[in-house]
């Protein structure tokens, strides 16, 4: 066991899966003798070779369709998108190329790729570097969306996605990658050090796709966050004063639907926190899923505590990043009904 961030925590992935599987190979924009840009793929060119971790013209649809192509004939390659942001020219590739391969071709061919990218605020990125784009990959049947909220998951899920047969998006939260936040303006930059999710072990384990987490029990009112927003949300739930249960969702697509709904029939109540905007956010989505499944256990309206619908501002950052006190007022609202 080793203390790791999560920047640590996903190297330690990718190391495990290059020692392990000859058919595992990294590649995107500065992934291989920088190390990427955030620093997660450090040293690993170096210890496995060019051949196993290289860099890319920068051209996402290139990327993806190399990866595509790879996969196709039997490779498990790990593309980098150097920020969530840039997944866009390469939409095509992910939407009719691999969330397709396996069902147009009867199971003779699939894309067992996993799609790596950094994403989301609090970084000071501005709006081509902050976005949270998860809903739109949750919209497309074929892929599976993973997001982790510590190292312990990161590393865990992380390697499961790549044994995974099917195309995974593994965002990761870029404002996660050395400490956890709580979303309050200038907070300092905290480490993971001490915290129980930076005990990580150092060989190979999985944490199962499509299997949430409760992070905090409680009888109140049920939170549902991923991300940062996990943390976020944790902070929130202490200042509302509210007994809520805090579920981590870990994977949007797979979602598990079973723990969600038993805790929502449980509270009568719930929260639903994301980063990305309100408006066809991946909250409503659960919104809907809740109400049709627990309506007559609900005890008042469901909320969103979201992003606002528009570009991610730079010099505004912190009032568009929907933070503990936004969720405390909305947890306040559904006990109104107490």
């Amino acid at each position: 066991m080793a203390t790791m961030n999560m920047i640590q925590a996903i190297n330690s992935a990718l190391d495990v899966k290059l020692t392990d599987d000859p058919d595992t190979l990294i590649f995107g924009e500065d992934v291989g003798y920088f190390g990427g840009v955030f620093r997660v793929t450090d040293g690993l060119a170096k210890k496995h070779g060019l051949k196993r971790c290289f860099d890319t013209p920068i051209s996402e649809g290139g990327i993806i369709a190399t990866a595509i192509g790879m996969g196709a004939y039997g490779l498990r390659p790990i593309p980098e998108i150097q920020f969530a942001d840039y997944i866009l020219p390469a939409f095509d590739q992910l939407v009719s190329e691999a969330a397709r391969l396996r069902y147009r071709s009867g199971g003779d061919f699939w894309a067992p790729i996993t799609v790596r990218s950094p994403y989301g605020g609090g970084i000071f990125g501005g709006q081509t570097h902050s976005q949270s784009p998860e809903a739109i990959f949750a919209h497309i049947t074929g892929l599976k969306t993973v997001i982790p909220s510590t190292p312990y998951d990161a590393k865990g899920l992380l390697i499961a996605a790549i044994e995974d047969d099917d195309p995974v998006i593994f965002l990761e939260p870029k404002r996660l990658y050395n400490g956890p936040f709580d979303g309050r303006p200038g907070q300092a930059l905290k480490t993971w050090e001490g915290h129980p999710a930076a005990d990580v072990p150092e060989g190979h384990y999985t944490v199962p796709l499509g299997k949430a987490a409760v992070v905090r029990d409680g009888q109140e009112a049920t939170v549902l966050a991923y991300g940062t927003m996990v943390h976020v949300a944790l902070a929130g739930i202490a200042e509302s004063g509210v007994d809520a249960e805090l579920i981590d969702l870990r994977s949007i697509v797979p979602l598990d639907i079973e723990t969600i709904t038993a805790s929502v029939a449980k509270t009568g109540r719930c929260v639903i926190l994301h980063e990305a905007s309100r408006f066809g956010g991946f909250g409503g989505e659960l919104a809907a899923l809740l109400q049709e499944r627990c309506f007559w256990a609900l005890k008042s309206p469901i909320e969103r505590v979201a992003g606002w619908d528009t570009p991610y501002p730079h010099a505004f950052e912190w009032d568009y990043f929907p933070g503990p006190g936004r969720l405390a007022k909305a947890l306040a609202r559904v006990m109104e009904n107490a």
